[in-house]
């Protein structure tokens, strides 16, 4: 028996750009002594072939219609020979929409009893790629598909799932002036290493993230002003904590509560649609509430998880992010500090009973970019090693 064992070298994670590595090892692993046979032959194993590629699967539910229904790659029809075609996409549903060339490990590969061949597969994720995304109607999944046969035999197929990161707006921030703050500039240096695509996806994504600009926003209704909020910016990483401030010493209509939702928003692009009135899919996230009455100031801190997919458009899908307010009002005369005299008699000021109340939301859109893939693989805890036997 052969087997094989996969092991994505740096982590499960990359951005377009990056060049993805993977050890390979061929082990050939002896029976027990009990199963083994009296046959020298059996002393050997061998494969025929090893083949390994990235491709991205996309899938999709009734709400999206494709532009060209009769549009599928040669990997998808060369499924039509179930046993000796080397199809990455076989068992998988919906359509391929990125595909790498297949390199080809070894052929013909013979292995003596407890004998190993390890093989590095290096590729690099082409920049044009859509990111990894399980979304409400639309779903683009990467794997490594390493195939192997033996000689009469079916092809069999190890896979190893992939996360692929995009840098929304890299184009933007690269071009921005002279590029100064994507390029170090240190006069005393006198060797400077060349700068890879994916040093200046980092440098462009922790510019898009660190600029604080303090935006504040009033927040009324025809009664009369609910609170003062301020965001300290508006773009953020994966893993990053959204942080604001609210302000009702100034409000005029006394808010009782208040919770912020971080929130997605997937849009489906006008020619998929298979409605044309179908709306957008929202998920909800992380949440930050608090009873927020006779408070004159309060803080907002929503972490935003490691797992989710940062914004980004496809010819497909576009993804968004917003926080969502939800301010519960009251139109009832409240006391909220008792005279000096009841305080004095030992009395304490308790809450109405009962409230009027009336509930009004908003929406205020944000940006969120990746990480450091090495952050989110570590904060993930995903598998590095698969394995097959053959």
């Amino acid at each position: 028996m052969i087997e094989v064992t996969a092991k994505v070298v740096r982590g499960p994670v990359y951005l377009t750009g990056e060049s993805v590595e993977c050890y390979i090892t061929f082990s050939n692993t002896p029976a027990p002594v009990h199963k083994r046979s009296q046959s020298n032959s059996d002393a050997f194993e061998s494969l025929a072939w090893a083949s390994a590629q990235i491709h991205c699967q996309c899938t999709t539910n009734s709400k999206v219609t494709y532009p060209d229904e009769n549009l599928f790659t040669a990997e998808e029809l060369s499924t039509a020979n179930t046993d000796t075609s080397f199809a990455p996409c076989r068992g998988e549903r919906g359509h391929v929409v990125l595909s790498t060339k297949p390199r080809i490990l070894f052929c013909d590969l013979r292995l003596s009893a407890g004998e190993s061949k390890s093989y590095l597969y290096s590729e690099m994720l082409p920049s044009e790629a859509p990111p990894s995304y399980r979304g409400q109607a639309v779903k683009y999944s990467y794997k490594i598909t390493i195939g192997m046969q033996r000689v009469n035999s079916p092809i069999k197929l190890l896979r190893v799932p992939l996360r692929v990161l995009v840098v929304n707006g890299f184009q933007e921030a690269s071009l921005c002036g002279d590029s100064e703050e994507l390029a170090p500039s240190n006069p005393f240096l006198q060797i400077q290493q060349k700068e890879t695509l994916f040093d200046l996806a980092m440098q462009a994504v922790q510019t898009l993230t660190s600029k604080r600009s303090p935006n504040f926003y009033n927040i009324t209704k025809s009664q009369g002003k609910v609170v003062r909020f301020c965001l300290f910016k508006q773009a953020y990483k994966l893993g990053e904590d959204i942080v604001g401030t609210f302000d009702f010493s100034e409000a005029t209509v006394p808010c009782v509560q208040f919770s912020v939702v971080l929130q997605s928003e997937e849009e489906i692009a006008p020619g998929c649609r298979s409605w044309s009135k179908q709306g957008s899919a929202v998920v909800s996230y992380t949440k930050y509430h608090e009873v927020c009455l006779s408070l004159k100031h309060s803080q907002l801190i929503l972490p935003i998880p490691l797992h989710v997919t940062p914004g980004f458009t496809t010819d497909l899908v576009t993804l968004r992010w917003r926080l969502h307010f939800e301010f519960v009002t009251s139109n009832t005369h409240l006391i909220h500090e008792l005279p000096a005299r009841d305080l004095e008699n030992g009395n304490i000021w308790g809450g109405p009973a009962r409230l009027n109340i009336e509930t009004m939301v908003w929406n205020l859109p944000i940006k969120i970019y990746p990480t450091t893939p090495l952050q989110i693989s570590q904060g993930l805890q995903t598998q590095l090693k698969h394995r097959l036997a053959v």
